[in-house]
């Protein structure tokens, strides 16, 4: 799936800071930006591009530090990693063309800052599954790392049971494309994204982002569960109308364990905006 997905995209590069930055594209009409999480890369949005991409362009780029980017110099902060993509947004999409971000959990965070600087050619905002609001999560569960001498088979059930400890509810969508994709994407993570999660810097620029606000989140989301309403509440304040979805019985990465339900979400709220204006 990620061959065929790759010999699809349009495959880019562009200098970003001091390095440079990759993407991909597919489709065609309004842009539609996906920025994926910690440790991570486009791949986070595997099962979404092809439906997103029937009826928008869709851009997902690799964020400085992620997949085949360069590593943006230390230290690593959210506003200078978003600085980075804000100044790849408009080499990829010149202003003043509209668009729509969706970000999942780090890259939300990430998505937050890039709207507040983008201004109002950023037409909607979906934010999925991210912290950075400064609420309150439960302990996460003890993660485990692969011995460095562990052969690919037990490396990959270690990686497995990660999925389905911190990623996943239910423990079949931690297949082997999904163990894939998370070794290829941990393996090449280089941003050091510590300390961002936990912190309001999501929650500091939703005062400045003019874009419609709407999110989607999963009632067996490790990082948010049993505060989910927190989060409703907190978003609320900035969009009184706001568009919160609720997808029962997912996980934190939702936009692979229940792709349909995500991508049609995803599209009705981005074809609610255009009904609005």
């Amino acid at each position: 799936m990620i061959e065929r997905l790759e010999a699809r995209a349009e495959r880019r590069s562009a200098v970003c800071g001091a390095g440079r930055l990759v993407w991909r594209a597919w489709g065609a009409g309004r842009p539609l930006v996906l920025l994926h999480g910690a440790w991570g890369a486009w791949t986070h949005w595997l099962r979404n591009v092809e439906p997103l991409a029937a009826r928008r362009r869709v851009l997902a780029p690799d964020m400085p530090g992620f997949g085949d980017s360069d590593t943006p110099p230390e230290p690593h902060t959210a506003d200078g990693l978003a600085d980075l993509v804000a100044a790849w947004l408009d080499a990829a999409v010149p202003p003043p063309a509209p668009l729509d971000l969706a970000g999942f959990s780090f890259g939300g965070i990430i998505a937050g800052l890039v709207a507040a600087r983008a201004g109002a050619r950023v037409g909607t905002l979906v934010l999925l599954g991210p912290n950075g609001l400064g609420l309150p999560r439960a302990p996460l569960p003890e993660l485990r790392r692969p011995a460095p001498d562990a052969p690919p088979a037990a490396a990959r059930e270690v990686h497995r049971g990660n999925l389905r400890a911190l990623m996943l509810a239910d423990p079949a969508a931690a297949d082997d494309l999904a163990v894939r994709v998370q070794m290829d994407n941990v393996r090449r993570a280089r941003f050091r994204s510590a300390g961002i999660p936990e912190s309001d810097a999501l929650l500091r620029a939703l005062p400045r982002v003019t874009a419609r606000l709407a999110g989607i989140w999963g009632t067996r989301d490790v990082f948010a569960v049993p505060y989910l309403e927190e989060r409703r509440r907190c978003l609320a304040r900035f969009e009184p109308g706001l568009d919160f979805r609720v997808l029962e019985g997912v996980g934190h990465w939702a936009a692979w364990e229940a792709a349909p339900a995500v991508n049609a979400a995803l599209l009705e709220i981005l074809d609610g905006r255009e009904a609005a204006s």
